[in-house]
């Protein structure tokens, strides 16, 4: 083997010349990229629509809290009946939210996965709760579980109440959130799985439940929201009695019609900022259950 002219490899005398050759490098696009003006368009429409549906809302709340100082929120949480709605409402609801998490992801699963009679009409009652006003389901419930209850069971005017009344209106939330990814996992994937002798438990917790993680926590993040601000379902079950079964969604409303607007916008906001802390660590979680997956 020879150098030939130029930096030619020469195997053999008469042996045809091979030259190195190097790719030519690509050059990088822009890391910008410009919208179009249908696009841009349709970016100016939507932020329009959601700043005077949430972001303007939002603000005039927190402005309307912040109009009396720390002083006003000192005096709103301090006191007694305030804290009992607050602590009653977040227990309450995260209670509701754990239940729904798993009896939700069962019906979805049973929904999804398996083949019934009556299927198709459970699969249209999960909508109810959806459609049915709430007031009209505090009316439902009171029948069903009140004084008059066919049943024989009287839990009107009880923590039980606010428990039935929140897991009624929040249910289908977990539900319709699973259900459409169930549908789209692949089934190859477990029926691999298990011929490489992977357990059912293996697979639900290494294949399954993290693909069904942010489902889940979606789902699990409207149920706690829906179920903090519920304010119709309860009026006829609960009661309102304070220290008992009085929610907040209540006292602010009491608040209101007492003319204490600055004390209405601060408890508003304390439940909002519990939220979205709810939000965050919904999602933290699932980010890591589905990392770990």
């Amino acid at each position: 083997m020879s150098l030939g002219p130029g930096g030619a490899v020469l195997d053999e005398p008469g042996a045809q010349q091979v030259t190195e050759t190097r790719p030519a490098r690509k050059r990088r696009s822009g890391s910008r990229t410009t919208l179009g003006q249908g696009s841009a368009l349709g970016l100016g429409i939507a932020l329009t629509w959601f700043s005077l549906l949430v972001l303007i809302p939002l603000t005039a709340l927190v402005v309307t809290a912040a109009g009396g100082g720390w002083a006003a929120y000192l005096e709103t949480l301090s006191n007694d009946q305030t804290f009992a709605a607050i602590r009653l409402t977040v227990t309450q609801a995260a209670v509701v939210t754990a239940v729904n998490v798993v009896v939700g992801t069962i019906i979805a699963w049973i929904l999804v996965r398996d083949s019934f009679w009556g299927k198709r009409a459970l699969d249209v009652v999960i909508d109810v709760p959806f459609a049915l006003p709430t007031i009209v389901a505090g009316l439902v419930l009171l029948s069903l579980y009140g004084p008059q209850s066919p049943i024989g069971v009287n839990w009107a005017n009880s923590e039980t109440a606010v428990l039935l009344a929140l897991a009624f209106v929040t249910l289908p939330f977990v539900v319709r959130t699973v259900q459409p990814v169930l549908e789209e996992l692949d089934h190859d994937v477990e029926e691999a799985a298990a011929s490489l002798g992977a357990s059912r438990a293996t697979i639900l917790r290494r294949i399954v439940l993290p693909s069904l993680a942010p489902a889940i926590a979606a789902g699990a993040a409207l149920s706690f929201a829906r179920a903090i601000s519920e304010y119709g379902s309860l009026v006829l079950l609960s009661g309102n009695l304070p220290f008992r079964t009085e929610v907040v969604s209540v006292r602010v409303l009491s608040f209101i019609e007492g003319g204490n607007t600055a004390a209405a916008a601060s408890l508003a906001s304390v439940m909002l900022a519990i939220a979205l802390l709810v939000i965050v660590a919904l999602d933290l979680v699932q980010r890591r259950v589905a990392s770990r997956g």
